[in-house]
């Protein structure tokens, strides 16, 4: 009778939690959206989204998203496949390095190709190929936020469809061989049918990704004025203050609408996908003599999308100022000074993005292992709600998501005051939009564990609070700590979410880099990108020697 009043307790604490970081925000939003006054109002609310402004964005958005999601799969897709389904040469390596967009904040791939392919590029001046003065950058406007779309969210198409191909079974395709198909007649007519339902999950999530970006249509579309949601939101608010709130909630509604559409075709198109699959040795396909040559395609382009855009990152942060070419005599490390040591903002902000993400890294990961102890006992129905409701904050833009907090916190709450303006209000933003990342790895490596421990140390007295300190938490503490790395790595550079929440003194680095951007000073913009990129190349890669030690599937990579 005591376990179940106890556990009754420990899944009404969960579901507070869950409440509390996961559906609060999103209640709260709506609330504001529609109902402003107290009282519903679907006039208003749909007044605003009618604002020719407020028109133009949506169709940029979703115009851009689309054809950046149909990129995303033209490039990811053939990366999955020749990963996943070949003898390709270097295979392992080459997928490692298409994820390393997804880990690198948007700003900061945007700012890359823009130092790359403008008239002031270091990289292209060293060769004598720089655009003449003047000339207008090609990566400015709708054009180039398509582009990098699809590079930013190949890595969600490549891991969504990997996890479909890995299960087609080798006797499927080994059939249609001996039946004297040819290697593309069989990918054509067995391999993409069966994993369609994949392709359009991948699809929807490449959309849903684009709908929310913020820091690649910030850089390359706000300057020639060409807006999408999120930058309209920003504009909003950053121009006319809480005043406007009303306006940017109905967009912000209308944002994470459209993300949830993509969201639930997603789910549509995965439901049922299973019963395609049969258990069995993956599908293998060897491509004899045409192995080097496929290899030399795969490392051209992740030299393309990956390489040459941070050499110009790098090239750009080396030289004093835009337009002095890159030598051994121009070379200096001035600007890493200026931003690493002697200018106050932007080591303050470096401060402010290790301590930020580090806090909420560390409470989920250590805040995670209850909440998945109890969920676990939970039934598979409450399980797949719960989650879904989990994945909420991190579904919907981050921008929406900073609405939400604006609305949650800018009013006094008992004890604690009002949080509007402080470093709280983004420790507990980036909280509630990672909270999803800290708990999957988790969830996966506590549902491999065991019941028979568990019981067999209640048999023996044990309390639930000393079998989770002592058989739980020990056996799932390296994942919390993948899933606590993990979220520091999104959250060190993440602009979405503290563009409308900083305040003077509690800089990020995202916004710091986007500001001096904004200000000229884009060579200091390319040293704080260049030691952001380290620093999440580091940490991947001490992830990823980490991981050959969790369970399999807690590293989306592995």
């Amino acid at each position: 009778m005591r376990t179940t009043s106890g556990f009754r307790a420990s899944a009404l604490a969960v579901l507070l939690v869950i409440a509390l970081l996961s559906l609060l925000p999103v209640v709260r939003l709506l609330v504001a959206a529609v109902a402003p006054g107290g009282e519903l109002d679907f006039g208003a609310f749909a007044e605003r989204l009618a604002k020719p402004a407020a028109l133009r964005a949506t169709w940029h958005t979703l115009d851009t998203a689309f054809f950046g999601a149909v990129l995303a799969v033209c490039l990811g897709g053939p990366f999955a496949i020749a990963v996943t389904m070949t003898d390709l040469p270097g295979r392992k390596p080459l997928g490692f390095l298409l994820l390393l967009p997804l880990m690198i904040a948007p700003q900061v791939t945007a700012l890359s190709w823009l130092h790359l392919f403008g008239p002031s590029s270091t990289l292209l001046g060293m060769v004598g190929m720089a655009p003449p003065p003047g000339t207008p950058n090609p990566m400015l406007g709708r054009n180039g936020i398509i582009l990098l779309y699809a590079v930013q969210h190949a890595p969600i198409v490549f891991i969504t469809l990997r996890a479909g191909l890995s299960r087609i079974p080798r006797d499927l395709v080994e059939a249609a061989r001996a039946s004297g198909a040819r290697p593309l007649s069989v990918l054509r007519t067995i391999v993409l049918p069966v994993v369609r339902p994949y392709i359009v999950a991948a699809a929807a999530l490449a959309f849903v990704s684009g709908v929310g970006n913020f820091g690649i249509p910030a850089l390359l579309g706000m300057p020639v004025n060409y807006l999408t949601l999120p930058t309209l939101i920003y504009q909003d608010l950053s121009s006319f203050g809480p005043g406007v709130l009303p306006q940017i909630t109905a967009l912000s509604v209308l944002v994470g609408v459209l993300a949830l559409a993509g969201v639930t075709c997603q789910s549509l198109a995965l439901r049922g996908a299973a019963h395609r699959f049969t258990s069995g040795t993956p599908a293998r396909f060897e491509l004899g003599r045409y192995r080097l040559l496929l290899a030399g395609l795969g490392w051209l382009a992740i030299g393309f999308i990956l390489v040459l855009p941070a050499c110009a990152l790098l090239a750009t942060s080396l030289v004093p100022s835009f337009g002095v070419p890159l030598g051994w005599e121009t070379m200096t490390a001035s600007n890493y000074a200026e931003v690493l040591v002697r200018q106050a903002s932007t080591v303050r902000a470096f401060r402010n993005s290790l301590l930020f993400a580090g806090s909420a890294a560390l409470i989920l990961a250590i805040g995670v292992i209850p909440v998945t102890a109890v969920l676990e006992r939970l039934g598979r129905r409450w399980q797949r709600l719960l989650g879904g409701v989990v994945d909420l904050p991190y579904a919907v833009p981050g921008v929406v998501l900073a609405i939400a907090c604006i609305l949650l916190f800018l009013r006094p709450l008992p004890l604690v005051g009002s949080l509007y303006a402080t470093a709280s209000i983004i420790v507990v933003a980036y909280a509630m939009r990672f909270f999803t990342l800290a708990l999957k790895p988790v969830a996966t490596a506590v549902g491999q564990i065991s019941r028979d421990l568990d019981e067999a140390a209640a048999v023996s007295g044990a309390g639930s609070l000393r079998r989770l300190a002592t058989i739980t938490a020990p056996l799932a503490a390296p994942a919390a700590v993948a899933g606590g790395l993990l979220v520091f790595m999104s959250a060190f550079n993440e602009l979405t979410v503290s563009a409308l929440l900083w305040s003077s003194g509690n800089e990020t680095l995202g916004v710091v880099l986007f500001s001096l951007e904004e200000a000229g000073l884009g060579t200091q913009a390319a040293a704080i990108a260049v030691s952001t990129i380290a620093v999440v190349v580091v940490l991947l890669l001490v992830l990823d020697r980490f991981g050959r030690r969790l369970p399999a599937g807690v590293l989306p990579w592995r």
